[in-house]
């Protein structure tokens, strides 16, 4: 073989090959796979919710890819997208640590080849995480991290579907307002209990935000350590203090310790209003028992909401699936699913991998959501979801009541709460 020949085979193979990675890299022609990496706590103090969420993106998953004509919700009655495209997802675990969460985003985009991420339940773990994608102009998207900070950083691939603790914030004032004015109550005193994180912090700087602007009393600032064992101090703290109101932001395990402590304590506010939280878990509700009635706190989903949200029920069913021991949704979980569903719209309606157009698309458009309490999902600037909604509930017997808005009410609020040597 002549030199001249070998140079052009040699040409002809490299073009080849970079033709190969650069098909690989997000999606295979031949294979028709579009790679989605999710990035969730599988292990660790909030394993259980990581678990769900990522449970909640696979049961998407599963509408999207397969046809489901019975389930009202947008591409369930075709097979994938893209004229035949599955997704694929690849599963990390972050733990919820902060440095893990980010090299883990690294690895999912550099060495897994995702095209986008969802993400990351923690705050603390999104904040890291989300910039990873930011810097190589990738898509991440966000189910259910409510720090409000995180849509205030000026970024362009960053979307967020679930409220925030700022608007839950403004909301739990309203309720307090709207109970001073309807019930006779005279609250003025609030206080907040919050786990020293992304998450709680932020979470309490809104507390002290609305709750000043709308002229009542902040008297009470209390951070704890995720993971304690003990919150006798902290506790003690509010029970000094004793606010009208508390406002917690605690997770999982945190949030069971905090109530028994309490009791322990033998004292309560008469309103606990509680954001992302353990509050919302439905086992750790049916831990508690009667020590976790009264206490409220805001919920984009609960199975008490199903009535108004029928298109969850069969989509529910493919989650339970997924997910030992079988759960219902929870108002986590299901914007891990919402946050899946909207990403393939705009992928299908842009008919392209082409990043640019996809993030074009999604703040240009208004995107059906049956999952959603809204049943919309539209981004302004920053990519918050300018349709997220929530109601305030309160958990009674095991039954998350709604009680606030009005137009979403199906009980009246129990309150004060009833002290602990008055209940059964």
């Amino acid at each position: 073989m002549s030199k001249r020949w070998g140079r052009v085979i040699a040409s002809i193979i490299a073009i080849a090959l970079l033709a190969g990675f650069a098909v690989s890299d997000v999606a295979c022609a031949e294979e028709k796979v579009i790679k989605i990496g999710t990035l969730f706590p599988l292990t660790g103090p909030v394993a259980l919710a990581g678990q769900r969420c990522k449970a909640a993106v696979e049961a998407a998953v599963e509408v999207i890819n397969n046809s489901y004509p019975n389930i009202p919700v947008p591409l369930a009655d075709q097979e994938g997208i893209l004229d035949g495209y599955k997704i694929l997802l690849i599963h990390a675990d972050h733990q919820g640590k902060p440095d893990v969460g980010k090299s883990e985003a690294e690895r999912l985009f550099d060495q897994e080849g995702v095209f986008a991420i969802i993400g990351s339940y923690n705050s603390a773990v999104t904040k890291p995480a989300s910039l990873v994608a930011e810097r190589r102009k990738r898509i991440f998207m966000c189910g259910a991290s409510s720090s409000a900070a995180l849509t205030k950083r000026d970024t362009r691939y960053f979307f967020r579907i679930a409220p925030t603790d700022e608007t839950e914030s403004i909301e739990f004032v309203h309720f307090i307002k709207w109970l001073n004015k309807t019930e006779g109550t005279n609250y003025k005193t609030f206080g907040v209990i919050y786990e020293n994180t992304e998450f709680g912090k932020h979470a309490a700087q809104e507390a002290k935000k609305a709750i000043e602007e709308a002229g009542f009393e902040y008297v009470a600032d209390v951070a704890f350590n995720p993971g304690a064992t003990n919150l006798n101090s902290e506790v003690q703290m509010l029970k000094g203090k004793n606010p009208d109101v508390v406002f917690g932001a605690c997770l999982g395990a945190d949030y069971i310790l905090w109530i028994k402590t309490m009791k322990q304590l033998s004292w309560l506010p008469k309103v606990s209003l509680n954001y992302c939280s353990g509050y919302q878990d439905p086992l750790i509700a049916k831990q508690l028992g009667g020590d976790g009635d009264y206490f409220m706190g805001t919920t984009g989903y609960s199975p008490e909401l199903a009535e108004l949200m029928p298109a969850v029920a069969p989509v529910e069913e493919i989650y339970k699936s997924k997910i030992d021991p079988p759960v219902p949704f929870d108002s986590d979980s299901i914007q891990e699913a919402v946050a899946m569903l909207v990403l393939a719209q705009a992928i299908e309606k842009v008919g392209s991998l082409d990043t640019e157009k996809i993030v074009d698309a999604l703040y240009a458009n208004e995107w059906d959501s049956p999952l959603s309490l809204g049943e919309k999902v539209a981004f302004a600037p920053g990519g918050q979801n300018i349709k997220a909604m929530s109601t305030i509930t309160q958990l009674i017997g095991g039954e998350y009541r709604r009680v606030f808005p009005e137009e979403f009410a199906n009980a009246e609020p129990v309150v004060p709460m009833p002290s602990w040597d008055q209940r059964k």
